[in-house]
């Protein structure tokens, strides 16, 4: 179901769970007068309370709302790089085996030609070392004459057509060997910038993890205010742009099934690298989502930016990728009515948001 332009308003409740202010706990401490007869002793001071740590200004949790977005942000550049490197590492692969079969092919056959190459040589030795055509010609008889020198032409192209052949299959074979160490060469590289993408990413998810846990409860429910809040300031200024009011694309059936398949995943986890069923990463959702559809596109969102035909914003129509930041490092799907469903980032899921909450790159169709 599409989302009107005033449900839009409520995604604060679709992003994050509200939370209530904890009460504050106040310690009591009653002094114990203790008495003895004859004598009077003084109470003891009351035990010091722990001091409690000064609260962040919202401008403090505003830097550090920044800093944990650009962590965020660089894990997904991270991410998008290694579902690339990931793409063609799977690709050079299958390669690899193809030309293995290839290889294998061509062996079993140079095998053969060689087996036959060696049963004319076997056979020129039986005739007492004397070339076929000798024989023919020294043959008293003219009719075998004729027909031998018939079978001797037809022998003559068959024995070359064998050695263009064995040459031939030689140089295959050569070739084969040749991209297939190119292509391994390739795909070891491919392997070290996956595992280089790997480290990065997990060390800026634990860096923005180790940042957001050095918050106390109140300050952390803040800070998901705090993005919520800057997230909607984003929307509003974007609908308010009159962008949204110039937006008529009519839905297609593969898109209707793309956005369908796309808004029965949320609440599923972002993971980085995952395309489902369980957990997706952003461009992981979208490739999926079309393959849904029945049209492949790229698994990544920069490649989904590159390869796919670019829309004018005002020809947009739900089912279409809107392409998000300078470095096209983040996707989500156009549902209409200016929302997008999206997986946004490690520790959310895929949720709905506005279509404007994030900085706008351009936008894509994977249907014609």
């Amino acid at each position: 179901m599409l989302l009107t332009v005033n449900q839009l308003w409520g995604w604060q409740d679709v992003t994050g769970k509200r939370y209530s202010t904890a009460a504050t706990v106040a310690l009591i401490c009653a002094a114990v007068v203790v008495t003895a007869p004859g004598a009077a002793y003084a109470s003891p001071p009351p035990p010091s309370s722990p001091a409690e740590p000064t609260p962040r200004s919202d401008e403090s949790l505003e830097r550090v709302r920044k800093e944990i977005e650009k962590l965020y942000h660089d894990a997904g550049v991270a991410t998008d790089a290694y579902n690339a490197a990931e793409e063609k590492a799977d690709k050079q692969s299958e390669q690899i085996v193809k030309l293995a079969k290839d290889i294998t092919e061509g062996q079993a056959k140079l095998k053969k030609l060689k087996a036959r190459a060696g049963a004319a040589v076997r056979a020129q030795y039986r005739g007492g070392g004397m070339p076929d055509e000798a024989q023919l010609m020294l043959s008293d008889d003219p009719r075998q004459f004729l027909d031998g020198a018939g079978r001797m032409r037809q022998g003559e192209k068959a024995t070359k057509g064998m050695l263009t052949e064995l040459k031939r299959t030689q140089e295959d074979l050569r070739i084969y060997a040749e991209d297939a160490t190119a292509r391994w060469k390739k795909l070891e590289a491919n392997r070290k910038a996956k595992a280089a993408s790997k480290k990065k990413i997990k060390k800026k998810i634990a860096d923005a993890e180790k940042l957001e846990s050095r918050l106390e409860k109140k300050e952390r429910e803040r800070l998901r205010k705090l993005e919520e809040e800057a997230a909607l300031k984003k929307q509003s200024a974007w609908v308010g742009s009159g962008a949204l009011k110039d937006i008529g694309g009519k839905m297609t059936p593969e898109g209707k099934r793309a956005v369908e398949f796309a808004t029965a995943q949320i609440g599923k986890p972002y993971v980085w690298g995952a395309e489902g069923p369980g957990s997706y990463d952003c461009s992981g959702l979208t490739s999926k989502a079309w393959a849904a559809a029945g049209r492949g596109i790229p698994r990544t969102s920069q490649e989904q930016w590159k390869q796919l035909p670019h829309i004018d914003m005002k020809n947009m129509r739900p089912g279409d990728l809107i392409i998000y930041h300078a470095d096209a490092s983040h996707v989500g799907i156009y549902v209409g009515d200016g929302a997008i469903v999206h997986a946004p980032r490690p520790g959310r899921d895929v949720t709905i948001a506005g279509a404007g909450s994030m900085k706008i790159l351009g936008v894509v169709r994977p249907g014609g």
